[in-house]
């Protein structure tokens, strides 16, 4: 087995995704720790290991890998057990097709990176940064829970009776959608998963509130994004 080092931050949904896969694959990993708050991931040290100064970066046997979705699959095909893909060929697509989704379509849109953009370049106010990152989440969210109901009555999870990736990267999206009030009553099977989910060891120990805890200064800089009041998505 390799020696296993996972670079990650508590509130990185992509670093969340895959915390999960690597507790369902039963595997020890180190953690190093990137605060992102205090631009950590900017350091040369770090981009010399990832040069896109993002999380998660996995470093398997002294080798870096880069983005969620290469890092599940890369442990699926090393650790094959439990699978994280299932074993029919057109659940196969449709686990990946629901993880992209997320990874593709709603996360990247969501990025503190873009918030940011938009506040310190395109002079957006909060409200304004609220109302976008809700609509993306909304507009996907709405696709996924379509895609759920078109494969009712084929398990608890999002493909059949077991986690897969998808599963694995719903997840911490919804803790997003939480995080920033969005409204989840117009998605039923979602929160349904969710809660399947959030019953299984590997998926409680990799939430954020039970990493490293974060300093005072840390969730004062992410608490900026966060509101008082959930609404419903435009």
């Amino acid at each position: 087995m390799a020696n296993l080092e996972l670079h990650t931050y508590f509130r990185s949904s992509a670093a969340y995704r895959v915390r999960i896969a690597l507790n369902l694959k039963g595997l020890a990993y180190a953690p190093r720790f990137v605060h992102l708050a205090k631009g950590e991931q900017r350091q040369p040290g770090y981009r010399a290991l990832n040069p896109q100064g993002r999380v998660p970066t996995l470093v398997a046997d002294g080798l870096a890998l880069a983005q969620s979705m290469a890092i599940v699959e890369y442990l699926d095909e090393a650790y094959p057990e439990p699978p994280l893909l299932p074993v029919d060929r057109l659940d196969r697509a449709r686990a990946r097709m629901l993880a992209q989704i997320v990874a593709c379509d709603i996360h990247p849109l969501n990025n503190l990176r873009v918030l940011d953009y938009l506040k310190d370049h395109c002079g957006q106010d909060e409200a304004t940064r609220m109302a976008w990152m809700r609509h993306w989440i909304g507009s996907g969210f709405e696709a996924f829970e379509a895609h759920l109901a078109a494969l009712r009555g084929r398990g608890r999870y999002c493909v059949g009776d077991a986690p897969s990736v998808a599963d694995v990267f719903l997840v911490p999206q919804v803790y997003n959608a939480r995080r920033f009030c969005c409204d989840m009553q117009p998605f039923p099977r979602i929160r349904g998963i969710e809660e399947h989910c959030l019953s299984l060891p590997a998926f409680r120990a990799a939430a954020p509130d039970r990493q490293l805890p974060p300093s005072s200064s840390q969730e004062a800089a992410f608490d900026r994004f966060r509101v008082s009041s959930p609404r419903r998505f435009p």
